[in-house]
């Protein structure tokens, strides 16, 4: 029965959760390593299943952008192998003692970095994420539920097989990262009702699965929200840096939550023309505002309302020309999706309002959305990025694995 499957899912993460907590440091990075090293040792297991997806996707008309992300060759292997070994070099956050300081009373007061408990991941897609939330959970003393999607289940299954293989070698317990391997939809559903077992639940994915979540759940819901990412290029921008960073942005990997959905060119920057030829010449669909399509006729569509509430995930791009920062910045907050936002400017003062002013997760000057990523923001690898404000945002690493509990040190002190 589905209820009898989760629950026996949900006792054993219960479990393990106990025993991880305990372990130290060392033994952590050991799992870790031994989860990398064994990755590359079984690459040829990892592709022949992942091949099984692949064909599926084709036969199922998945978009060039999700089997995209849905691919693993040898590189992308070793790619993951080497972020599962970066979180291993990572310092240790559990047991850690912040903002202690002494009371009149004579006892001292400080809050200790734990784990959390029970992670529950829901997610689409990418089979890296697999190994990545198995690693920093394990690392940040938690166990961890995967349920991946339908499109990557023999992927998602060759992995944790090595995961788990992994976990018993090391003399821990199995059940420390489970993975649901049935595709039934009715085992979410029971899944977000086990409250009493699962700590948190985070939904990495579409639209669809993060409202089903967060509408189901009695669990508390860290969401990992979609990324409608904008780039504002200011009327003093420099045109190399508008043009490379726009471009990267959104043709460096378009089928990702932080790449670019949006431009918004300042209608006094003076290269705007060749600005956007250059991004029609990397092959893009550009949508954009009547204004826009003034400027380069024929190789620029009309946008639709819909436009610019749209994530693409393609190579695709809505772009509307504005006549001032606050025009943009109030763009930003009515249809952006509060994940990562750029400027692109040589105004200082511009730059600080737009940091300051830009209620994202993420805000970039003179760079890539492309960059709001756990590896390069130095995490090791993310969980999700969190487009919500509780209990963590933006790069999910290990510490929005943790919480905080006082530890009080007294010396006979009563009140």
């Amino acid at each position: 029965m589905t209820s009898d499957y989760i629950k026996q899912i949900c006792d054993g993460a219960r479990r393990s959760s106990r025993i991880i907590a305990r372990y130290p440091t060392v033994k952590k990075n050991n799992i870790i390593l031994a989860i990398a090293a064994k990755m590359r040792e079984r690459h040829d297991f990892i592709i022949s299943e992942n091949a099984k997806d692949l064909k599926s996707a084709d036969e199922s008309g998945l978009s060039d952008a999700m089997k995209d992300r849905l691919l693993l060759n040898r590189d992308r292997i070793d790619q993951i192998a080497k972020s599962v070994e970066e979180i291993s070099e990572l310092e240790d956050p559990i047991g850690r003692i912040e903002c202690m300081k002494i009371r009149p009373s004579g006892i001292r007061v400080g809050q200790m970095r734990v784990p959390i408990g029970v992670i529950a991941v829901i997610y689409e897609s990418r089979p890296n994420v697999t190994t990545d939330i198995a690693a920093l959970c394990l690392k940040s003393g938690n166990s961890a539920i995967l349920r991946g999607g339908k499109e990557a289940i023999n992927s998602n299954r060759a992995l944790h097989k090595i995961i788990n293989e992994s976990l018993l070698e090391s003399g821990a317990p199995g059940e420390a990262v489970s993975f649901i391997d049935r595709t039934d939809r009715d085992l979410v559903a029971e899944l977000l009702k086990m409250n009493s077992h699962i700590d948190i639940v985070i939904p990495r994915g579409g639209e669809d699965l993060i409202n089903m979540v967060t509408r189901e759940s009695t669990i508390p819901v860290i969401k990992h929200d979609k990324g409608i990412c904008m780039t504002f290029i200011d009327e003093s921008a420099d045109f190399d840096d508008a043009a490379g960073i726009s471009i990267n942005a959104k043709v460096q990997r378009p089928g990702v939550c932080n790449a670019m959905e949006t431009l918004l060119i300042h209608s006094g920057f003076d290269k705007k023309e060749a600005l956007l030829n250059a991004i029609a010449d990397q092959k893009v669909e550009i949508r954009g505002c009547p204004r826009t399509a003034a400027i380069l006729p024929g190789r620029v569509k009309d946008a639709n309302d819909d436009d610019w509430d749209t994530e693409f995930l393609n190579m695709i791009l809505a772009v509307k020309l504005v006549d001032s920062i606050d025009e943009a910045m109030e763009h930003i907050a009515r249809h952006g999706s509060a994940h990562s936002d750029a400027i692109v400017t040589r105004n200082y003062v511009n730059a600080e309002r737009f940091l300051r002013e830009v209620d994202s997760a993420a805000v970039f000057v003179n760079s890539s959305t492309r960059f709001h990523d756990g590896g390069e923001f130095g995490l090791g690898a993310e969980v999700g990025i969190s487009t919500q404000k509780l209990h963590a945002r933006g790069a999910m690493g290990l510490e929005g694995l943790t919480c905080l509990k006082y530890v009080i040190y007294g010396n006979g002190e009563t009140r």
